[in-house]
């Protein structure tokens, strides 16, 4: 598992796909894969209202990740440092084995390129201080970018906040 965490707020996404789009400008993505992507679940009955919800999905880097395994050329990397899956566009041939893989459809087939893409927590802006493109695309604050240590007092936090009703004033969300 990597060091960090995308989470995201569900009730506060509005599904205006702004982090999706950021992501595809900050790896230069045609308009096929997408590596972060909002996944819209219902529309559903709650409460007598028709609602929806929009989920955040995106690589999960995992600890032991069958896709670096998969990958014959060595292109599907984790780095020591911190635990971040990536890909080297350098050294993928395009074979995509890693995309079989993946359980969670990570990997995605870049047509335009040859090559595959994923979600790499956008490991050039980490390492120039910044979040990831999608986190600071958001125009609600559904999507947080966080150290894996801080989610349990993040799922606390959402805990509390339920027991108050959303009464709590100084919640994280």
């Amino acid at each position: 598992m990597s060091n960090y965490s995308l989470f995201q707020d569900e009730k506060k996404c509005i599904s205006c796909r702004s982090c999706e789009v950021q992501c595809k400008i900050n790896k230069g993505l045609a308009t096929g894969p997408r590596p972060g992507k909002i996944i819209t679940a219902g529309p559903a009955t709650r409460n007598g209202r028709i609602m929806a919800k929009y989920v955040f999905t995106t690589c999960r880097h995992c600890e032991d990740p069958f896709c670096v395994q998969a990958c014959p050329v060595g292109a599907v990397q984790k780095r020591p440092s911190d635990g971040i899956v990536f890909i080297d566009q350098e050294l993928c041939v395009g074979c995509q084995s890693c995309i079989m893989a993946c359980p969670w459809g990570a990997p995605q087939w870049d047509e335009e390129k040859g090559v595959v893409v994923k979600c790499d927590y956008c490991k050039d802006r980490l390492d120039a201080g910044l979040e990831p493109a999608c986190v600071t695309a958001c125009p609600t604050g559904s999507l947080i970018f966080i150290s894996t240590e801080n989610i349990p007092s993040i799922k606390r936090e959402r805990i509390i906040r339920r027991r108050m009703n959303g009464r709590a004033v100084n919640a994280i969300w």
